[in-house]
């Protein structure tokens, strides 16, 4: 399994601009790499360091954010995924990561889970109509006391397999996961067709795993027996210099 680095957090000796960074992550053997949103970047220069290092771009964040489950942010929602797929065009294979929103707390939870399949299915539309792809990332957040509606990887796997189109997979966050104490296993059971990418930081402090308490050989031994054969995202804060980061996460993946 190859690595795709964080750029937000990554790298950042490299310096401020995401291209630069780029290019310490090809010096460093990173193949691949995510940065959140995407409208104030330098998406020219972003490309040049991408061409001329071979690194792909795995993942940008859909903007501005919209609540999946409130049908009064939909036609902004599609807006939003209709201004990002030319950004995923032109960094071919990106996919497109859009989280659901905040429970509404007066609201039936199946209202909800039907809002947010209906407005996906017109936006998965939409991606794969132009041969992009939207990834639901389920997110562990509060605000006000109402946590994200999708928030474990099997709500977002049950949307995912209800809308049932190529448009739409899973980004499946084991950092997320571990806030809910997700049985990773049983929430993926034979789904693992619908999990596009998966993304990997420790818990407490979201450093390189193996600096928490997350059991990181069981996560990865779950991943294979489910046959994931794709990257692994690193969306955490490095605790340690870039070289000494990797090498950690190697080994507590079990990939040294």
């Amino acid at each position: 399994m190859q690595f795709a680095a964080c750029i937000e957090w990554m790298f950042t000796s490299a310096g401020d601009d995401l291209a630069s960074r780029i290019r310490a992550a090809h010096a460093a053997g990173v193949p691949g790499v995510e940065f959140h949103l995407w409208r104030e970047k330098d998406l020219d220069a972003i490309e040049a360091a991408l061409d001329d290092t071979g690194v792909r771009l795995v993942s940008f964040c859909v903007e501005p954010r919209r609540s999946l489950v409130d049908p009064g942010d939909h036609d902004a929602v599609l807006a939003a995924v209709a201004d990002a797929i030319p950004v995923a065009q032109r960094f071919p294979g990106a996919g497109m990561v859009v989280a659901s929103g905040f429970t509404r707390p007066d609201v039936p939870e199946q209202d909800q889970f039907d809002a947010a399949v209906r407005v996906l299915r017109r936006a998965a539309d939409m991606a794969h109509a132009a041969g992009t792809v939207l990834w639901l990332e389920p997110v562990y957040m509060l605000l006000n006391g109402q946590r994200m509606f999708v928030d474990t990887v099997a709500r977002g796997l049950d949307i995912v397999a209800a809308v049932d189109s190529p448009g739409l997979r899973l980004l499946a966050d084991v950092y997320h996961a571990a806030q809910t104490n997700e049985d990773l296993a049983g929430a993926i059971g034979d789904r693992m067709r619908y999990v596009a990418h998966v993304q990997v930081a420790d818990t407490p402090g979201r450093h390189e795993p193996g600096t928490g308490t997350i059991d990181w050989r069981g996560v990865m031994d779950v991943l294979r027996a489910h046959g994931y054969a794709g990257a692994i995202g690193l969306e955490y804060f490095p605790g340690v210099d870039d070289a000494a980061s990797l090498a950690l996460t190697r080994r507590a993946l079990g990939l040294a």
